[in-house]
């Protein structure tokens, strides 16, 4: 690949992905020409618009458009989770455009910089944006890559500087190969992506491949994992570790302990022991870049907001609680049921729940029946396909056959509202990692 100062402009296919859309903005930071496709037109594309991306939802993207593009100069980014027949990845192809993964072209703006990289099954999105947060509120200058819109700063990307760049570590594709971290956490390495792995067990040899990324000593991991790290772990002894956990008007407070400090009385808002562990890891990432801001790098927490889709409260009364998740791994759900259980043990817990992947859905059939029946009911919706055709006998009706539960049914996106009208004295969440992202949105309106 040429150096990317050689580029004029940059076409993304797939544009509207959380990953991709920080890419994009990225590079139109720069101030080159940005322009990208995507099959749906989102809150987040029609933001990239605003921002003065140019961003079409058909791949018959008109002549003289793409014949505006210089070859020679135009960089084209995809996502792998692309089809292999798409039109525009046919087009380029053919006509000789320099084109490579979105996780290749984050190595190659980050391999000469300070990196601290967050992988893992679950809690990256969470972890990363708790780090970039802590390190922004210290006027550190960095650079990140988020995989979920942060709260505090209603975007997915910060370009404040290039002291430090902040990464996912995604493993889908085993696109963390591709990075060069100068250190790293890894917060779990359950089974997910046998759609690409096949066994459990190749995922954990990738893990261990992208460990291998890592210089020594600056490799950070749950302490449950079999990895050769540095340990974290909540309530239980390890390098570095949460203790002393007291609840105060809905936030934890906790101290900090490695053999080289003691950081008490630390005060953090999101709910649930996972979320006590992603405070963890990414104070381990910041200490490890700035070991003399420890005690500042606490105090911040206080003042992080969450992530959009990771435990949000769209709405909050006496009577009831909606909450939206992007869980959509059983792990994931059982978090999400943990956190419910101990910041609204009084109220009744109902999941909606959309299944992600017929793959994913079959692969983790039993776990999901399992994770799903810890609720006091529980509605499933159809499954969400992304990138998938459908699996033969593979079906939501399939999962809800599974569930040992006396309250479950399946449902349409139509009789959400209906069911969240009618509620009293229950926490309800929306789950998954598809469009009910969307129905969320709509019912914060309408509630509010």
């Amino acid at each position: 690949m040429k150096p990317i100062q050689q580029y004029t402009h940059i076409f993304f296919i797939g544009i509207g992905g959380i990953g991709m859309s920080a890419l994009a903005r990225y590079f139109n930071q720069k101030e080159l020409k940005v322009l990208g496709y995507d099959k749906t037109k989102t809150e987040l594309t029609q933001t990239l618009t605003e921002e003065g991306v140019e961003v079409y939802y058909q791949q018959k993207i008109e002549e003289n458009v793409l014949k505006t593009l210089p070859q020679e100069s135009t960089l084209v980014v995809f996502t792998p989770a692309i089809s292999s027949n798409s039109i525009l990845v046919n087009y380029f192809k053919a006509n000789g455009f320099d084109m490579y993964k979105r996780a290749f072209i984050l190595g190659e703006i980050t391999k000469n910089l300070p990196t601290l990289a967050v992988a893992g099954t679950h809690g990256k999105t969470t972890t990363s944006a708790i780090l970039t947060h802590i390190l922004k509120a210290n006027q550190i200058k960095l650079t990140a890559f988020c995989g979920g819109i942060l709260q505090n700063y209603k975007t997915n990307y910060i370009g404040d500087g290039d002291d430090v760049v902040v990464i996912e570590a995604d493993e889908f594709d085993r696109s963390f190969l591709q990075l060069h971290p100068s250190a790293a956490v890894i917060t779990s390495m359950d089974a997910d992506h046998l759609d690409i792995y096949g066994t459990s067990e190749s995922l954990t040899l990738a893990f261990q491949e992208f460990s291998n990324l890592v210089p020594k000593g600056h490799l950070y991991a749950n302490s449950t994992l079999d990895i050769k790290a540095q340990s974290i772990a909540v309530n239980h002894s390890a390098d570095y570790s949460i203790q002393h956990i007291k609840i105060e008007n809905g936030s934890y407070r906790f101290d900090f302990k490695s053999e080289n400090f003691n950081l008490k009385d630390i005060q953090f808002s999101l709910p649930g022991q996972h979320n006590l562990f992603n405070a963890a890891a990414a104070l381990c990432l910041a200490i490890d870049f700035k070991p003399s801001y420890a005690d500042r790098f606490a105090k911040a927490l206080a003042s992080f907001e969450g992530v959009q889709r990771r435990f949000n409260y769209v709405y909050k009364s006496d009577l009831l609680i909606v909450i939206d998740d992007y869980a959509h791994h059983p792990k994931e759900i059982d978090a999400v049921h943990q956190a419910i259980s101990e910041m609204h043990p009084e109220k009744k817990s109902v999941v909606i729940f959309q299944p992600h992947l017929f793959s994913r859905t079959k692969d983790f059939a039993d776990e999901f029946a399992k994770s799903l029946a810890q609720f006091d009911e529980v509605n499933l919706l159809d499954i969400y396909p992304a990138r998938e055709e459908p699996i033969e006998g593979i079906t939501s009706k399939f999962l809800l056959e599974l569930i040992d539960h006396p309250k479950k049914q399946l449902i349409s996106k139509n009789d959400i509202e209906n069911r969240i009208q009618k509620a009293s004295e229950e926490v309800i969440v929306l789950l998954g990692a598809g469009d009910i992202g969307v129905e969320a949105s709509k019912i914060s309106k309408l509630l509010k």
